[in-house]
């Protein structure tokens, strides 16, 4: 699995990112956990506002800093695909 944090290294990218590295460690998840700091690949992915959270290249969150069950919940329905 592919955990892909989109943000410029603003507080709330990085609150998305401790959310995310906690959420994988409740559920006991491996991952890649990987931060998209550049602009033009974070508009790749569509994202206009940030922090933005996608998973095996998939945006599940933008423009919000999504909670930790929030996550859980995504990372859950993603295992059983």
């Amino acid at each position: 699995m592919k955990v892909q944090i989109l943000g410029t290294g603003c507080p709330k990218c990085k609150k998305t990112e401790q959310n995310a590295l906690e959420a994988l460690t409740n559920l006991g998840i491996q991952a890649d956990v990987e931060k998209i700091t550049d602009i033009n690949q974070i508009m790749d992915f569509g994202v206009m506002v940030t922090p933005a959270l996608a998973i095996n290249g998939a945006v599940q969150f933008s423009g919000k800093v999504p909670a930790v069950a929030e996550i859980e919940q995504v990372l859950q329905n993603q295992e059983k695909d």
